[in-house]
């Protein structure tokens, strides 16, 4: 069946530790470690390094709630509700810069999350750009990723992207279906004409174009999803990436369940679909640089995300949106009202954090780490003064019989099988580092 998790599940399962569904299957996509769940009050941590930094900016506003959609986001916005959220992300920025002396930092990558960011106007878009230009005394080459719906890719705002402080480097479309017959049962306007189009838009920017697709959704079949993948294949995107539905409390999906009001694939057709996926992208050259991402020949990799998964810092900007400095996680509230509230009074959002214990450290190197496919032993050592191999010898040797990885020198890597199974090898060797402890 499709995982389908209440907020109290989740919060148990936060307590157990976070590394769940340990069996052969897809479930449980891991952004984060520990889970934000885990996380408590914060106080003012020490931030004041002089090392590279990555800057998320979340911005909550959608023409649309789509069926599966579980996060908080605000459709319908009008423009002075824009205006008034962009102004509070800009002060919050200098707020940030100031108190935690980030200006020296050299910026290495910048998203703009949400939500649907390219909803928002050219002077919205371009008033939080240039204030990261203007704050910081460093922005060389710097990625900047924009997220955005078909629906709203315009020639207008595509041209707009280049006009911007910092240009946009790279543009990454939810597209989720290209089957019509799927789209229906997920509350979007898009049709597979539609998003094509606007995949044809996005890619004459000359930004790198990655579109997203999830497999098992309503409607979902072989059929419908051979005819999605091939059809993304088609369009030449350099990036496509494929993500499980996951179906969660807070969600139109769950309702409907809950009702018996709707049909989702199981766990073994999903299996199936990206067994699919893998063998269709691989005859095309779309090679993973991570675990749900294939690009052109391997080529386009997108850099926040390693960086993140590396280690690196990153500030969060907006409301619910949550980021690291040093030893320190942290994450703004997740009530949008509140969170501009306390900003236009000259205070910080932060709602939770957690402090990182070298066991964390560990656990989150691998865990996100393996996402990369590939995962260095040696930096591993330099990192926790520990060889991986032999704390978790006996993780690595099952991994190898079950043909999940292989270990070649001084580098874990992972084989179809294990990409198959998403997050599945990283939390092996999370759940065998947590139980050192």
């Amino acid at each position: 069946m499709t995982v389908v998790s209440t907020s109290r599940e989740l919060e148990l399962a936060s307590r157990r530790g976070f590394i769940t569904n340990l069996e052969g299957s897809r479930r449980g996509f891991i952004t984060n470690y520990p889970n934000v769940t885990q996380w408590a009050g914060m106080s003012d941590p020490e931030m004041r390094e002089r090392d590279p930094l990555n800057i998320y900016v979340h911005l909550p506003f959608c023409a649309q709630q789509c069926s599966y959609c579980y996060y908080r986001v605000i459709s319908g916005a009008r423009k002075a509700e824009m205006d008034r959220y962009a102004e509070a992300v800009c002060k919050e920025l200098v707020m940030a810069v100031q108190h935690y002396h980030l200006q020296d930092r050299p910026i290495k990558s910048i998203y703009y999350g949400g939500g649907t960011p390219t909803l928002l106007q050219k002077e919205q878009l371009q008033r939080i750009t240039q204030t990261i230009r203007d704050n910081f005394s460093t922005i060389v080459a710097a990625e900047f990723t924009i997220e955005g719906e078909p629906v709203t890719m315009t020639q207008k705002k595509v041209e707009a992207f280049a006009e911007l402080a910092i240009p946009v480097t790279r543009i990454s479309m939810g597209v989720q279906s290209l089957d019509d017959y799927v789209v229906q049962f997920q509350q979007r306007k898009d049709t597979s004409d539609k998003v094509i189009k606007a995949i044809e838009i996005a890619r004459s920017s000359g930004a790198v174009v990655n579109i997203d697709l999830m497999s098992g959704l309503a409607g979902d079949s072989l059929e419908t999803w051979k005819n999605s993948v091939n059809k993304a294949i088609q369009t030449g995107v350099e990036s496509i990436t494929v993500y499980k539905t996951e179906v969660y409390a807070n969600s139109q999906y769950y309702r409907e369940l809950r009702k018996n009001a709707l049909h989702l694939p199981d766990d073994a057709e999903e299996l199936t679909y990206m067994e699919y996926a893998l063998e269709a992208f691989a005859q095309a050259n779309y090679l993973p640089w991570c675990s749900f991402t294939f690009t052109k020949d391997g080529q386009f990799p997108h850099h926040h995300p390693i960086r993140i998964w590396h280690g690196e810092d990153y500030l969060p900007l907006g409301t619910s949106a949550f980021g690291k400095i040093g030893d320190q996680l942290f994450q703004n509230s997740n009530d949008p009202e509140k969170y501009l509230q306390m900003i236009e009074a000259g205070r910080f959002a932060v709602h939770r954090g957690h402090k990182l214990t070298c066991q964390d450290k560990m656990v989150r190197a691998v865990l996100l780490g393996m996402k990369l496919t590939r995962f260095d032993l040696d930096q591993f050592a330099v990192m926790s003064g520990y060889r991986l191999e032999k704390l978790c010898a006996a993780v690595i040797e099952t991994l190898q019989e079950d043909g999940f990885i292989t270990l070649n020198g001084n580098e874990l890597a992972m084989t179809r099988k294990g990409i198959l199974h998403g997050d599945y090898v990283g939390k092996q060797f999370g759940r065998a580092l947590q139980e050192l402890g």
